[in-house]
C-alpha cells in the first residue's frame, strides 16, 4: 500500500466529506470512511490509463460515503476481517516481546499464516480515524495544518468532478445546451442557431436539464 499517496491525497477526501454534512453523521466518522474509497484507489489506480489520480479517487471517495449512508450509518466489518484483526494483535505482541521491536508486515504474514493483503485490509477495517488535530510525526504542526495547503486546490478539483458526473446524467443534447449555456455564457438564441432549434426548444430544454440536475444533485448529497 502507497502510505504516502495516500498522505498526499487525503486533502480529496476532506474536500468530499464536507459536501456531506448535515446528516446526521459524525464528519470525523465521513472522513474515515472516504479514506476507505482513498485507500480502494490509491491501491487500484492504473497511471497508464492517462488521467490524473484525483479524477479516479473522487467517484470512489464518494460512493464508499454515500454507501454509508444508504445503510444507515452502519459499518459492517466481516467477522473474518475481526478475526484476522485479532491473530494479527496476538502476533504483533508475541513478536514485540521476540524481537525487541514491530514486526515487518512479512514478519506477521508468516506468523499468522495470512497474506499480506488480508494483513492490510484488517490493519485498515479497525483503524482508527486520524484525528484532525493529531501531532504529525515528523514536526510539531496538526494532521490539518498539512491539509490546508492545497484545500483550495483539492476543492476545485472536487467540485469538477462533481459537475462532470452529474451533466453526464444528462444526455448528450441538453448536456450541450448546459455547457454551452452556464459554462461558455451564450444565449438561448445562440445555441438555438448552433443547434438548428427554435429558442423555444432550447428554453424547455434548459429547464427540464436544470430541474433534473436539481433532483441528481439532492439524491448525491
Amino acid at each position: 500500500m502507497d502510505n504516502k499517496k495516500i498522505e498526499e491525497n487525503i486533502g480529496l477526501v476532506h474536500s468530499v466529506a464536507k459536501r456531506f454534512l448535515g446528516r446526521g453523521t459524525d464528519y470525523e466518522d465521513l472522513v474515515q470512511i472516504g479514506s476507505i474509497g482513498l485507500i480502494k484507489a490509491v491501491n487500484n489506480f492504473d497511471e497508464s490509463l492517462g488521467f490524473k489520480f484525483s479524477t479516479y479517487a473522487v467517484p470512489m471517495i464518494m460512493g464508499e460515503i454515500k454507501r454509508y449512508l444508504r445503510d444507515d450509518g452502519l459499518v459492517k466489518v466481516s467477522r473474518t476481517i475481526k478475526e484476522n484483526a485479532g491473530k494479527i494483535g496476538f502476533a504483533k505482541e508475541k513478536l514485540n516481546k521476540k524481537l525487541g521491536r514491530s514486526p515487518s508486515l512479512s514478519e506477521l504474514s508468516k506468523e499468522t499464516g495470512l497474506s499480506l493483503e488480508d494483513i492490510a485490509d484488517a490493519i485498515d477495517a479497525t483503524r482508527p480515524a486520524e484525528s484532525l488535530y493529531d501531532k504529525h510525526d515528523d514536526d510539531d504542526n496538526f494532521v490539518i495544518d498539512k491539509i490546508k495547503v492545497n484545500e483550495e486546490e483539492e476543492e476545485q478539483t472536487v467540485n469538477r468532478i462533481f459537475i462532470k458526473e452529474l451533466l453526464d446524467t444528462l444526455d448528450n443534447r441538453s448536456k450541450k445546451v448546459i455547457l454551452l449555456r452556464y459554462f461558455k455564457e451564450e444565449t438561448q438564441q445562440q445555441i438555438a442557431d448552433k443547434l438548428g432549434v427554435s429558442q423555444v426548444q432550447i428554453s424547455r430544454i434548459e429547464k427540464k436539464s436544470l430541474e433534473t440536475l436539481r433532483k441528481r444533485f439532492k439524491e448525491c448529497i
